[in-house]
């Protein structure tokens, strides 16, 4: 049966796909088929044994989500979060000084806004890697809560932009996360 007689007698085919346009300014979707990347210049450095891996850089909505790995134990940061953080682990395992739980591989966690905490590594980890989506900025704190840095997407974006221009992917290697 043609489309248009299908519209008019207000059938679905389940299989049929949206006949519509998309709204003009919708965004474009972004597409990773392999989260863990196999050439290793994707992950971007930021401490010793540290790199994140981007997914979605949303300059347009102030968030960003990343694979976090570390291949060491031990303390990573104290930081803050003035808005909701949502974390899964995908390998190995982490906790906060401040908690009594682990975040364990498959595990799933929430972060409140206001959340300060410390990220350790346990010794015997050799390498962690979880996902998350970080909303608006992460304050580094020192332990009685004075700012002693931040990040915000911008300055993950300015990370992502010097490490892939160093490495031989091209600055613009990170476009293809920002949204």
């Amino acid at each position: 049966m043609p489309v248009e007689e299908q519209k008019r007698e207000g059938k679905d085919d389940a299989r049929m796909p949206y006949q519509l346009p998309f709204p003009a300014d919708a965004g474009e979707e972004i597409v990773v088929p392999a989260v863990i990347p196999e050439d290793d210049r994707v992950w971007v450095p930021q401490a010793e044994n540290v790199a994140f891996r981007p997914l979605c850089l949303s300059a347009s909505q102030g968030y960003w989500m990343n694979l976090l790995r570390v291949r060491k134990s031990g303390v990573l940061s104290r930081h803050r979060h003035p808005q909701p953080v949502h974390g899964y682990v995908i390998k190995g395992s982490w906790h906060y000084l401040e908690h009594d739980w682990t975040a364990q591989e498959g595990g799933y966690v929430y972060e409140p806004p206001g959340e300060t905490h410390t990220l350790v590594v346990p010794d015997g980890v050799e390498e962690m890697i979880t996902y998350f989506q970080v909303n608006g900025v992460m304050l580094y704190v020192d332990p009685f809560g004075k700012t002693m840095g931040y990040e915000d997407v911008f300055t993950k974006i300015d990370m992502c932009r010097a490490h892939y221009e160093k490495v031989g992917l091209g600055a613009d290697f990170v476009d293809q996360f920002i949204r």
